[in-house]
C-alpha cells in the first residue's frame, strides 16, 4: 500500500498546512473504479440523477464558506474570484439537471417498419444514446471548482448517467476532498450509492486510472505534455477509450488598422485587463496579438503599457508555475528583435505582469517559434505587422486554439475574410471583446483543433454531455422490452418519429 502523504500547501507562502490524504496506489485506484462501476446502474433513473445534481449544488452551497476559504489558501485566487467560480459550478450542476429532465440529449429517433420504403423495405428501428460507462476526470489547477471535482466534466458525465472517478489536482487536495465529500453526501441523500463519485490522488493514480480496463472515457484539463501523455496511453490500451483533453491555447488576436485608428486606447486597455486577469492563469488568455505598425498601433501599445504597469502583482498557483512563468518570460525576452515594454518579475512570492513586442516578420523565423507557444501566467506577445501578408504568415504557423479574436470595424471590407481565416484555428471566434470568460450557455463551444483539445467536443455548455454517450439502435424489439423513451405513445422526451420532430 502506498502511504505517500498528500499535503495541502498555502499558495502564497509555499508552507504545508496539513496532510489531507495519501496517494492512491494501483490497488486503491482499482478499488475506486470497481466501486464506481458497481454504482453506475443506479444512475439509470433520470429523475433520480437529476435530483442528485441539484442536491450536489445545494450541498456545495451549504459548505461554501469552508470550500472557498480552503481553495483560497491552496490557490491564492482570492475569495471574490472563488465565490463566483463556486456559483458557476453549482449553476452547471443545476443546468445539467434540467437537461436530464428534458431528455433531448437522448437524441431519440423512431422509424416504424415500412415494407414499402425505398429503396428497400425498412425494419422497425429505434435509436437513442446510452452512457459510455465509468468516466475518469482530471481536475484542473486553475479552476478548483468549475473544472475540478464538481466541475463541468463531472456534472456532464453524471448527467449522462456515468459514474465518475476524479483524479485530484495536487494544487488543491483539501478543496478536492471537501468537494468530493459534498457530492457523495448528496448522492446518499437522494438514494444513490456514494460511489457514483470517487476521488483519488497522485501522479501514478492518473496513469492507473486511464489504463484501468473498466474506465470508458476520460476528461482532462491541463498542460500539453501531461495531456498528450495520457491521450497516448488512452489510445494505446487494448481497448482504446475516448480522451477529451484540453491541453493548451495561444488564443490569437488580430487588430485591424482601422480598429486601431478608431479605438487604440480602448483596445490597449482591454488587452491589459484580459491578459492579466487572474494573473494570466486562464486557458483563454490572449497570448499573441497582431497589431498594425505605425501611429495607431503605437497608441494601442501605450495604453497597453499603462494598463500592464498598473496591474497588481499576485501569487501564481504554485511555485512550479511561478518558476515556469519567470523562465518562460526571460527566454522570450532574450530573443533577437524582442523588446520588453513591461518586464515581468518577482515581487516576493508573487509576480508582476509583463509583455513583449516584436515585429511580426520575426515570427516567420524558426528561432522565434517559442513566441507562438503558450506561456502560462500574466504575459502576452504583441506582434507588429505591416500588411495582410505578414498577418497570414503568422496565422499560418499557428496550431489549434480555444479562441481567436478579431478587432475590426463592422463595415470593414476584409472583416468577413478575416473571420473566415480565423475559424479553422479555433472553437470560439470573437468579434471584438476579449476571450477571457467562458459563458455557461447552450451554444458555448469550449474546445478547438489540436493542441487546444484532443476531440471536437466542448467541456462547457449543455452539449458537453454528448462526450459521454454513444448511440444504440434497437431493431424489431418488442415494445415491452424497450426503454420507455423508445416505446410508442407519449414518452416525455423530444423525439423524431418517422421523420417528424415531436415534443
Amino acid at each position: 500500500m502506498n502511504t505517500t502523504p498528500v499535503w495541502s500547501v498555502d499558495a502564497r507562502t509555499g508552507d504545508r498546512t496539513g496532510e489531507v490524504a495519501v496517494e492512491a496506489d494501483t490497488a486503491a485506484v482499482d478499488a475506486a473504479v470497481r466501486a464506481a462501476h458497481a454504482a453506475q446502474p443506479a444512475l439509470a433513473d433520470r429523475t433520480l440523477r437529476a435530483a442528485f445534481l441539484r442536491a450536489a449544488a445545494d450541498r456545495l452551497e451549504a459548505h461554501g464558506e469552508e470550500l472557498i476559504a480552503t481553495a483560497d489558501r491552496e490557490t491564492a485566487l482570492g475569495t471574490g474570484r472563488l465565490t463566483g467560480e463556486l456559483a458557476r459550478a453549482t449553476y452547471q450542476l443545476r443546468s445539467f439537471a434540467d437537461i436530464v429532465d428534458e431528455g433531448a440529449f437522448l437524441d431519440v429517433v423512431i422509424d416504424h417498419a415500412d415494407p414499402k420504403a425505398a429503396p428497400a423495405p425498412r425494419p422497425d428501428l429505434r435509436r437513442w444514446k446510452v452512457p459510455l460507462g465509468v468516466v475518469g476526470v482530471f481536475a484542473a489547477s486553475n479552476f478548483p471548482f468549475a473544472f475540478s471535482v464538481p466541475g463541468g466534466d463531472t456534472a456532464s458525465a453524471l448527467g449522462a448517467g456515468c459514474a465518475v472517478v476524479v483524479k485530484a489536482h495536487p494544487d488543491h487536495p483539501a478543496t478536492s476532498e471537501l468537494a468530493a465529500a459534498a457530492l457523495r453526501e448528496a448522492a446518499v441523500a437522494v438514494g444513490l450509492p456514494a460511489d457514483v463519485l470517487a476521488l483519488v490522488h497522485g501522479r501514478q493514480a492518473g496513469v492507473d486510472l486511464v489504463q484501468h480496463p473498466l474506465l470508458s472515457a476520460a476528461g482532462f484539463t491541463g498542460s500539453i505534455p501531461g495531456g498528450r501523455a495520457l491521450f497516448d496511453l488512452a489510445a494505446a490500451r487494448p481497448a482504446p477509450i475516448p480522451f477529451h483533453g484540453e491541453l493548451g491555447s495561444l488564443n490569437p488576436v488580430v487588430v485591424t488598422e482601422q480598429a486601431a485608428a478608431e479605438r487604440a486606447e480602448e483596445i490597449g486597455a482591454g488587452l491589459a485587463g484580459s491578459f492579466t486577469l487572474g494573473m494570466g492563469q486562464f486557458c483563454t488568455k490572449p497570448g499573441l496579438v497582431l497589431v498594425p505598425a505605425g501611429a495607431a498601433g503605437d497608441r494601442l501599445e501605450k495604453a497597453l503599457t499603462e494598463g500592464a504597469v498598473d496591474s497588481p502583482s499576485g501569487a501564481l498557483l504554485d511555485a512550479r508555475m511561478r518558476a515556469g512563468f519567470l523562465a518562460g518570460f526571460a527566454e522570450r525576452a532574450a530573443l533577437p528583435g524582442v523588446s520588453v515594454p513591461v518586464r515581468a518579475g518577482e515581487d516576493g512570492y508573487a509576480v508582476r505582469a509583463g509583455y513583449l513586442s516584436v515585429a511580426a516578420a520575426r515570427l516567420a523565423e524558426d528561432a522565434h517559434e517559442v513566441l507562438l507557444e503558450e506561456c502560462f501566467g500574466p504575459v502576452t506577445v504583441v506582434a507588429r505587422y505591416h500588411d495582410a501578408a505578414e498577418v497570414e504568415t503568422v496565422l499560418g504557423r499557428l496550431g489549434g486554439n480555444l479562441t481567436a479574436t478579431l478587432h475590426a470595424e463592422p463595415g470593414e471590407a476584409d472583416a468577413a475574410d478575416l473571420l473566415a481565416r480565423l475559424t479553422p484555428l479555433a472553437g470560439r471566434v470573437l468579434f471584438g471583446g476579449w476571450p477571457t470568460g467562458v459563458a455557461v450557455a447552450p451554444a458555448m463551444q469550449h474546445g478547438g483543433p489540436y493542441p487546444a483539445t484532443t476531440s471536437t467536443g466542448t467541456s462547457v455548455g449543455g452539449t458537453a454531455i454528448e462526450r459521454w454517450l454513444r448511440p444504440v439502435a434497437y431493431q424489431g424489439v418488442p415494445a415491452a422490452l424497450l426503454p420507455v423513451e423508445l416505446r410508442d405513445g407519449s414518452a416525455g422526451v423530444p423525439r423524431r418519429v418517422d421523420g417528424v420532430l415531436e415534443r
